[in-house]
């Protein structure tokens, strides 16, 4: 597959070269879907649409991904290339925004809450990018993991201990002062999720302006500070783990209007040197986040 086609994807769709695409489809996606079913759904699909432009290219789990929207940013395709050029996914899906919201951000400058590099698994301003946007009280959250060589583990995926997530500091994101922390929650078997505690171990900071910060799944019993303690930007917080609603060892962060997680609103962050960063990306600690 030449690299124009990639870029001209939006074109090549919306002009009806269903067929040319088809054929570089998986063999598994051609058993579901014959090439006549695919030419009505993309026919039907292109109703009403003038053109195709991509917002995002990244790279996510080992795929080559692009999200192209249509100019009323209402219709979304989204296409995912294998190395070998191959499409490994096709989705066509409504292309939900909340343009009200996404332009209130945080008055207080935070940093991620880390102290080395780390790999947005999710986060950005749409559910393709970021699984929590659809959802209010977490729509600008940030889950992180640790990536090397394209993966989160090394060895096998059963033990949390082959994570690089797994007992790495977490620290905190701005100054302020601990408001409720919970811990002693275990962590779960990787694959296993515990519904029932969705935040796992976690800590909710205060800071300025009325914006509380939470950081969620740490270790079990790593959690090194305690309700009404003081804390700066950068001071350790406990360790990352795999409690709660997790199925590997994460940092879940988000910044929010309200002290109870499962009420607030959560805010878009603004982070130290106007960072913006988006699923595909990796982050480093901020010279500001660093403690004195």
């Amino acid at each position: 597959m030449n690299n124009q086609f990639k870029e001209q994807f939006g074109r090549y769709f919306l002009a009806g070269e269903f067929e040319e695409i088809y054929e570089k489809t998986t063999k598994s996606f051609q058993n579901l879907v014959s090439l006549e079913q695919f030419r009505q759904l993309s026919l039907d699909y292109n109703s009403n649409v003038s053109s195709y432009t991509c917002i995002v290219s990244n790279t996510f789990q080992g795929l080559d991904r692009h999200i192209w929207v249509d100019e009323t940013y209402s219709k979304a395709v989204v296409i995912a290339y294998d190395r070998q050029d191959i499409i490994q996914a096709i989705y066509l899906k409504p292309f939900a925004t909340y343009p009200n919201s996404d332009q209130i951000w945080t008055k207080n400058t935070y940093n991620m809450p880390i102290n080395d590099e780390w790999y947005v698994f999710w986060g950005g301003t749409n559910e393709f990018i970021n699984y929590h946007y659809p959802y209010e009280q977490q729509r600008y959250a940030y889950d992180l993991v640790k990536m090397v060589n394209n993966e989160t583990y090394k060895n096998s995926t059963q033990r949390n201990e082959n994570y690089y997530a797994f007992g790495a500091e977490v620290v905190a994101p701005a100054d302020g002062v601990v408001v409720e922390v919970i811990d002693g929650i275990s962590d779960n078997v990787p694959g296993e999720m515990d519904e029932e505690n969705l935040a796992g171990n976690y800590c909710i900071i205060a800071h300025e302006h009325n914006e509380f910060s939470m950081i969620a799944h740490f270790k079990k019993d790593s959690i090194c500070v305690k309700t009404g303690d003081k804390v700066k930007a950068g001071q350790l917080l406990g360790l990352c783990g795999n409690s709660g609603n997790s199925s590997e060892a994460h940092i879940h962060f988000q910044v929010m209007d309200h002290q109870d997680f499962l009420q607030a609103k959560s805010l878009r962050i603004k982070f130290h040197g106007g960072a913006e960063p988006i699923q595909g990306d990796f982050v480093k600690p901020s010279s500001a986040s660093k403690p004195q």
